[in-house]
C-alpha cells in the first residue's frame, strides 16, 4: 500500500537512529520513494552516507544548501511528500515542533509540510514521561499529528520502560493507515484468523512441523484490523510482530490451536484459517530425548495419530458468517482444492502452490486461486501478501453481505 508513495523520513538525535537504515530499506521494499532529512545531532548516531545509500537519494542535512538555486528546498520537499515520518523523534525535536521552532533543516521542513505528519518518540523513560514532553505531544496531537507510542523494554541507559522505537513493520503499518485510510467495511465485525505452523512434540527437543512462516495469516489479520474489524489472531510458533489493533493468542500444537479457535468463536462473523496445521502427531511423546544409541540398527518407527480438523469442525457448525480455508497443493491443485472446499463445507478456499515462482514458504508474495462454494473460481496473479489479504477480505465482505441480504 506504500507502492509509489513519496515518504519523507526525519531522523533526529536519538540512539535509536541506528535503526533507520533498516527502516529505509523496509520502506523501499514496500515500494515507497524515500527522502531523508537529518538534524545535526542525528549524524552523531547514524551515517548520512548509509541513509543516502539505502534511500538512493541525497540526504538533506543543512538549512542552507551550497547551491543558491536550491534555497527553497524545504518548500519543494514539503510539497513533494505524501507523508512524513519522524523516527526517532527526540525530546528536543518534539519540543521544537510543538512550539514552531525552525532552527534546522528538519524543523523548517515540518513548517512547510503539506502532507500528514507522523512522529515516533524514542528516548529514555524519564525524558519520555516528563510532563514537558507529554504536554508537547498533546499539542501535536491536537494539531492532527499522528503519534506512535514507543515500545517498552531495555533502554540504552540500562533502565527498562517506555521509550524504544517500534520496529519497522509497526511504523510502516502506521504510514499505510495514514496514506491509505482504506475502507472501514469490517467495522465492529468479529474476525478470527489462524496463522503459522503447529509443532507436535516427539520428545523434549524434537518436533514434527512444517515450513510455514505465518506471514500470510498475519497479513490477513493486519488488513482486517485496518478495515475496522475486531480481530483475534491464533498464531502458531512464529517470530512475527503482532499487527497493530490485533488480539493475539499464541499456541504450539494443533490441539491447542483447535481449543483456542473454538474458545474464541463467539461473535466471529469471518473465520480465515490460514495456519498450516499438522495433520498428524506422534501417538506417544518420549519423556526423554530419543538417542540414536538406544535405537539399534533398525532405526526409529513412528506411530502417528490424527490431529483435530479445525476447518471441518467449523464447517459443521450452524453459522451465519463466512468460513475461509487454505489449500496448499502441488498436484491436481484445483481439483484437490475443490474437493477440500466441499468436504469441509467452507465458503471459500484459497489455493496456492509453493512450487510456483513467488509463492514459496517465507516469502512476501503469493500466487493464489480463490474457489467458492457456488462453483466459481478466480485466479489471481503474483502479488504482495498484504494485497492478497485485502483481496481475500473483499470477497469475504461480499459473501457476508450476500448472506445477510444486504
Amino acid at each position: 500500500m506504500l507502492g509509489g508513495r513519496r515518504v519523507l523520513l526525519g531522523v533526529t538525535g536519538s540512539i535509536a537512529a541506528y535503526k533507520t537504515p533498516q527502516l529505509v530499506r523496509e520502506l523501499t521494499r514496500a515500494g515507497a520513494e524515500v527522502r531523508v532529512v537529518m538534524t545535526p545531532a542525528a549524524a552523531e548516531f547514524v551515517s548520512p552516507l548509509a541513509l543516502a545509500t539505502v534511500s538512493r537519494a541525497e540526504v538533506v542535512r543543512d538549512m542552507f544548501p551550497a547551491e543558491p538555486s536550491q534555497g527553497t528546498w524545504h518548500i519543494d520537499l514539503g510539497m513533494w511528500a505524501e507523508v512524513m515520518l519522524i523516527a526517532p523523534a527526540s525530546a528536543g525535536t518534539i519540543a521544537k515542533l510543538a512550539h514552531g521552532f525552525a532552527d534546522n533543516a528538519l524543523t523548517a521542513l515540518v513548517l512547510a509540510l503539506r502532507a500528514p505528519l507522523v512522529v515516533a518518540p524514542a528516548m529514555d523513560t524519564d525524558m519520555y514521561t516528563h510532563q514537558a514532553t507529554q504536554e508537547n505531544l498533546d499539542i501535536l496531537r491536537r494539531r492532527g499529528v499522528v503519534i506512535v507510542p514507543p515500545d517498552e523494554g531495555d533502554l540504552a541507559s540500562g533502565l527498562v520502560g517506555p521509550g524504544r522505537l517500534p520496529d519497522p513493520p509497526v511504523l510502516i503499518e502506521v504510514l499505510e493507515d495514514v496514506v491509505w485510510p482504506g475502507r472501514r467495511d469490517l467495522t465492529g465485525t468479529g474476525v478470527l484468523v489462524t496463522a503459522g505452523p503447529t509443532h507436535e512434540a516427539l520428545d523434549p527437543v524434537r518436533f514434527l512441523g512444517n515450513h510455514s512462516s505465518g506471514k500470510m495469516g498475519f497479513a490477513i489479520a493486519a488488513a482486517a484490523a485496518r478495515r475496522g474489524a475486531d480481530v483475534t489472531l491464533v498464531a502458531g510458533p512464529v517470530h512475527l510482530a503482532t499487527p497493530r489493533g490485533v488480539r493475539r493468542v499464541d499456541v504450539t500444537t494443533a490441539q491447542e490451536m483447535r481449543d483456542a479457535v473454538m474458545g474464541n468463536m463467539d461473535g466471529v462473523r469471518v473465520a480465515v484459517l490460514a495456519a498450516a496445521v499438522a495433520d498428524f502427531r506422534p501417538a506417544t511423546v518420549s519423556a526423554h530425548k530419543i538417542k540414536k544409541e538406544d535405537l539399534g540398527d533398525e532405526g526409529l518407527t513412528l506411530v502417528l495419530e490424527r490431529n483435530p480438523d479445525i476447518l471441518a469442525e467449523l464447517g459443521t457448525r450452524d453459522r451465519g458468517g463466512v468460513l475461509v480455508g487454505f489449500a496448499l497443493e502441488t498436484d491436481d491443485a484445483v481439483r484437490n482444492a475443490r474437493e477440500k472446499l466441499e468436504r469441509k463445507r467452507a465458503d471459500m478456499i484459497v489455493l496456492n502452490n509453493p512450487l510456483e515462482q513467488g509463492a514459496a514458504f517465507g516469502g512476501d508474495t503469493n500466487v493464489a486461486t480463490f474457489l467458492f462454494a457456488d462453483g466459481s473460481t478466480e485466479e489471481l496473479g503474483l502479488m504482495p501478501k498484504s494485497d492478497l489479504a485485502h483481496a481475500l477480505l473483499d470477497r469475504a465482505v461480499y459473501l457476508l453481505s450476500s448472506r445477510s441480504g444486504a
